[in-house]
């Protein structure tokens, strides 16, 4: 079982520094990618890194250097509440997020003080006095304190998140993946709040044995990301930034880019312009009242969308609402997305998996069940 245990980390720390090394060498993937998600994967090597450096005892006898990987301890839990605000709230990265590090900054200027500077005589003198036990127990209370606090507050994201926009189609699949990510991260935590408990009351072989899966879960978390990139790679994508220099000839400001919302709501929800299958950004200004540059800024500062997507979305949303009626009996599934303003089937089915996550047949099979 541990040998099974020791692989699984080897592999999840394998595949970090894959990840990690995709991004590095593809600028295309860099730019487009959250940064905060690249952090996150630096965050679980560091924290890996003690495991493995562990097992194959790099450093010898002289293992205190292990505590490397304490180093990431503050950085997770800033950076999981970090990456969740940035991905739910459309967040782009401030210097004022830097805050969040500070405690992170002085943690580890500590750990390196306490535990890794002093010479090997001064930490075999407080481990026999207890002192490095007692400095030991301080420092993960505090960092498990610190993490679960920024965890709640995630947790608290998704929740707004999801109830104010969780029905809405475009955020299924983003939903679904934190959902499972918070969730995942909740369990990590739960192992090492025991680990700690353990550990204070003097369990020490069992403390080793819990131990381990701290390390598989720290592991599990980066192959759940990692499977998700490859399944999923649009939801780690920052929404796209178009500079204000394209935006020259508008002259709305911030409260008529707000009415000209409502107002466009409102247009979608009564008269349905998307039934149009040659329905085209022009057509959708003059129906509003604006030139072409001005929608395109009303849709990426106000919906994080472009013309297309946005377009098919609500184009999908009303494919959902008629196949749940009778007239979907006597049609196919490309029959109703016509009706719903789709003139390509290929578009239909790549729009619909892009939003959805799954194919028309398999989300009508799963909803049925």
């Amino acid at each position: 079982m541990q040998l099974l245990l020791n692989q699984l980390v080897y592999f999840g720390f394998l595949q970090a520094l894959f990840l990690l090394g995709i991004y590095a060498f593809s600028e295309k993937n860099r730019r487009n990618m959250n940064g905060y998600l690249i952090f996150l994967i630096v965050v679980l090597i560091v924290g890996l890194s003690g495991r493995v450096l562990s097992a194959t005892e790099i450093f010898g006898s002289n293992r205190r250097f292990i505590t490397i990987s304490e180093f990431a301890n503050l950085l997770f839990g800033s950076t999981v509440y970090l990456f969740t605000k940035s991905s739910l709230l459309n967040k782009r990265f401030s210097y004022k997020e830097l805050v969040h590090y500070i405690p992170a900054v002085i943690y580890s200027s500590l750990i390196s003080v306490i535990f890794i500077l002093p010479s090997n005589e001064e930490i075999r003198d407080r481990f026999k006095d207890g002192g490095l036990f007692e400095h030991v127990i301080t420092f993960i209370g505090f960092a498990l304190i610190f993490n679960i606090a920024y965890w709640i507050a995630s947790f608290r994201i998704f929740l707004r998140f999801r109830e104010e926009l969780g029905n809405e189609l475009s955020y299924v699949v983003k939903t679904k993946f934190f959902r499972n990510f918070l969730i995942a991260i909740g369990i990590c935590l739960a192992f090492w709040v025991i680990v700690y408990f353990v550990s204070m009351f003097g369990f020490e072989k069992l403390e080793i044995n819990a131990r381990n899966y701290i390390w598989t879960s720290i592991a599990l978390i980066i192959l759940f990301i990692t499977y998700y990139t490859m399944k999923e790679p649009e939801l780690f994508k920052v929404t796209e930034h178009i500079s204000p220099k394209k935006y020259i000839q508008s002259k709305l400001s911030t409260r008529d880019l707000d009415k000209l919302k409502v107002k466009l709501d409102q247009l979608m929800e009564e008269k349905k312009p998307y039934l149009n299958r040659n329905l085209m950004k022009a057509d959708l200004a003059e129906m509003l009242g604006v030139n072409n540059p001005e929608v395109a800024r009303l849709l990426n500062e106000r919906i994080g969308m472009n013309f297309f997507e946005y377009v098919n979305y609500h184009r999908i949303k009303e494919f959902v609402e008629l196949a749940k009626t009778d007239r979907a009996k006597n049609l196919t599934f490309f029959g109703l997305a016509q009706e719903a303003g789709f003139n390509s089937k290929t578009t239909f089915n790549k729009s619909f998996k892009k939003l959805m996550g799954t194919s028309p047949r398999e989300y009508f099979a799963r909803e049925l069940n």
